[in-house]
């Protein structure tokens, strides 16, 4: 049950938050990466090594990384611009196409209506691809495509025209940091410069710990290992967290910072705050040792978790269309906490919609 310490805001008002994720204009910048799913069977083990022979059903691909989160946003009703870079490949007649992979991922952003003319195809790079082989509904490996090199200052220039071009028009900007190579110090420096002279808050998740290039920032995403990488602290317990949370919002210059937890929920530090509040979790996961046994305390409220897939993806998406909508941060970290407990229970990339999270707000209420 929720403590005293805890935060439970008013579910009609959230609700009531919900129609008007429609009217919200967002852009996201980031890196663009191709989620691919091979589905099978499994029943034997191969002769050649003590691995499954995987029986081949079908394949999905899905938008990955900065791709995800505009689908989130999208699967909520939001009006979404998406930044990027995919790879390329030249023509004999000298015209530049995207790769396989990158026009895979192009057909999975017009399927939501994404708007995608601000991904650009680059031929010195390659699409980033996460290919996950799944059977009986587990993960067997998951192969990765993938090269970080820079962006080139010319690619660059045109991805920040681009942005610059839509910035007047948005409510917000969502970063979208995988350390893929599209995001230098240099580069987000510039774009949250450009924001904050046409007064568009900025909601980063970061991959690495770039200082001073998010300073400004509306609010910064993080899980617990990295908050404890950036602020140099080790997050072991309740102290640990409370300690990190200031230490971040001074290193990142932020007005917020937001620490994911897991199944110990989410911790929220705000700059004018004299203290963070912590968000109890909607999620949990039951594992083979309680077979047999209640799957939970009746009084526990959450559901199983089955893949975290994106689930960071879901929290940066939810939280920064709610404070867009006129959500307070704490309001919307509660929001994004929530639906990020609906999408640990589907597997592979997955997004929420309006529905799914007024339900699950229905079901904490109750």
């Amino acid at each position: 049950m929720p403590k005293k310490s805890d935060l439970v805001p008013a579910i009609p008002r959230l609700k009531r938050l919900l129609p008007r994720f429609r009217k919200v204009r967002v852009a996201v910048l980031g890196d663009l990466m191709l989620d691919r799913y091979l589905w099978g069977t499994a029943h034997r083990l191969s002769p050649e090594a003590p691995v499954p022979v995987v029986d081949f059903i079908s394949q999905n691909d899905f938008p990955g990384g900065a791709g995800n989160v505009a689908a989130n946003l999208t699967a909520l009703g939001a009006h979404v611009k998406l930044f990027g870079v995919v790879g390329g490949l030249v023509l004999a007649s000298g015209k530049i196409v995207d790769d396989e992979a990158g026009a895979a991922l192009r057909i999975g952003l017009r399927r939501p209506g994404i708007g995608e003319r601000g991904v650009l195809a680059d031929p010195e790079r390659i699409t980033t691809v996460k290919t996950r082989i799944i059977a009986r509904h587990q993960q067997i490996v998951r192969i990765d495509r993938e090269r970080r090199d820079p962006l080139s200052s010319q690619s660059e220039e045109k991805l920040f025209r681009l942005l610059l071009a839509s910035l007047k028009s948005m409510n917000a900007l969502l970063l979208s940091d995988y350390d893929k190579g599209l995001v230098s110090d240099g580069f987000a420096e510039r774009v949250l410069n450009a924001c904050h002279k046409f007064k568009v808050p900025v909601f980063v998740k970061p991959k690495t710990s770039r200082l001073y290039a998010y300073r400004g920032a509306r609010a910064i995403v993080c899980n617990a290992k990295e908050a404890g990488i950036y602020a140099s602290i080790p997050m072991s317990d309740e102290k640990s967290v409370a300690d990190a949370g200031p230490a971040l919002l001074s290193r990142f210059g932020s007005a917020a910072v937001v620490i994911t937890r897991g199944e110990k929920g989410m911790s929220v530090f705000e700059e004018n705050s004299p203290r963070h509040l912590r968000i109890p979790a909607t999620s949990f996961e039951v594992t083979y040792a309680r077979v047999g046994k209640p799957g939970v305390e009746r009084q526990a409220t959450g559901r199983q978790v089955f893949d975290v897939t994106g689930a960071g993806d879901t929290v940066l998406s939810v939280l920064s269309l709610a404070v867009a909508a006129g959500a307070t941060l704490p309001e919307a970290a509660f929001l994004a906490n929530t639906a990020a407990g609906v999408v640990v229970g589907k597997l592979g990339t997955a997004s929420v919609n309006p529905a799914e999270l007024s339900a699950a707000l229905d079901e904490f209420d109750a």
